[in-house]
């Protein structure tokens, strides 16, 4: 990582920042964050993005600064790299302890914000269904973006040996939930459908924006109906990930992957 990055109030290079060796986010995964895009000199979706941290912190029991103090210290970030279009990341852990589990009485969060350009055009996605894992619906911080990715991490790498892309994530009834780092969108009968959030669903900023705008549903979504949809001449189903992205996915449910299809049209204006 490069350029200059954000750490509990004071602007550094990114080479001579540091976390302590005792910090919680590093040794245990406790903390959250936030991947926000930034675009002509704003945060897009800003208030969706805190308030979405915040109830975050809520669950886990975290001590955050105010709301003007954080979107001081993304756009002071932005700024500071000179960033035009990109993405920001806010990263709040519980910040240091000592050994064990217990947090201190009186927690000091450590706050990090860097930048990052934004990348080349993804192509069409071909997607499997992970196998060595389950989205934990009844688990409260399946509607928490925190710092623990393992089981994504699990469903990417299975992924990859499977020569496919990336995987989608079902919950512990069978039931699909999420990309392992996007929201999941398809249209079936002529609606834009996503997974509800009580299938495990992580609350995207994007998922309820495209949703208010376009009327779309939400109601169950099995596994079944994606399945029938692999044969038809459209991708059966699209995401939105990476800070603003709208990507096609092509569901690879048996033997070899096929070609992926054409560009698909998607409410991209809803994703920006």
């Amino acid at each position: 990582m490069t350029g200059l990055v954000w750490l509990n109030g004071t602007l550094l290079p990114a080479a001579s920042a540091g976390i302590g060796v005792a910090d919680r986010g590093f040794l245990l995964g406790d903390g959250l964050f936030e991947t926000l895009r930034w675009r002509d000199g704003v945060v897009v979706r800003l208030d969706a993005h805190l308030g979405r941290l915040f109830q975050g912190a809520t669950v886990l029991g975290l001590p955050l600064p105010p709301p003007a103090v954080l979107a001081a210290a993304l756009a002071d970030t932005a700024v500071a790299n000179d960033l035009k279009d990109g993405s920001l990341r806010l990263t709040v852990s519980a910040g240091p302890g000592a050994r064990g589990l217990p947090r201190p009485a009186a927690p000091v969060p450590t706050l990090l914000v860097t930048a990052a350009p934004p990348g080349p055009p993804l192509p069409p996605a071909r997607v499997v269904t992970a196998t060595v894992t389950r989205r934990n619906e009844h688990s409260p911080l399946s509607g928490v973006k925190c710092l623990n990715y393992l089981d994504q991490i699990l469903a990417r790498n299975e992924a990859s040996a499977r020569g496919a892309d990336d995987a989608v994530l079902l919950n512990t009834a069978g039931q699909v939930a999420c990309a392992t780092a996007a929201t999941l969108f398809a249209v079936v009968d002529g609606a834009l459908v996503t997974p509800p959030l009580p299938s495990g669903a992580l609350p995207g900023t994007r998922r309820a924006a495209v949703l208010a705008a376009l009327g779309g549903r939400s109601g169950p979504w099995r596994r079944p109906i994606c399945r029938a949809r692999r044969r038809c001449s459209s991708p059966p189903a699209s995401w939105c990930g990476r800070w603003w992205r709208w990507m096609a996915a092509w569901w690879v449910t048996a033997g070899p992957a096929p070609r992926p299809p054409p560009p698909c049209g998607s409410p991209n204006a809803f994703c920006k």
